[in-house]
């Protein structure tokens, strides 16, 4: 399971978590920063870090922000 960045990260972009991230699985995905499913290790370095509360472990992502799931996940495939 990947962490997911969900809404609060729109216009935050603080990039505290890109800073920690030990993989640099976190990227620019324009509104927000994203996190690439197929990089992140689940090590949860970004979480705490994050100012907006922005980072869930999927399972934990909440029901309102379960879109963001298939928006990072998206945004690899395309790229």
């Amino acid at each position: 399971m990947a962490f997911i960045i969900t809404s609060p990260c729109i216009g935050e972009k603080a990039a505290d978590c890109v800073e920690v991230c030990p993989v640099d699985a976190i990227q620019d995905g324009g509104d927000t920063y994203l996190i690439n499913p197929d990089v992140c290790i689940d090590c949860g370095a970004c979480e705490p870090v994050c100012p907006v509360s922005a980072i869930f472990q999927e399972e934990f992502v909440p029901e309102e922000e379960e879109e963001w799931i298939a928006k990072n996940r998206d945004f690899f495939e395309e790229t």
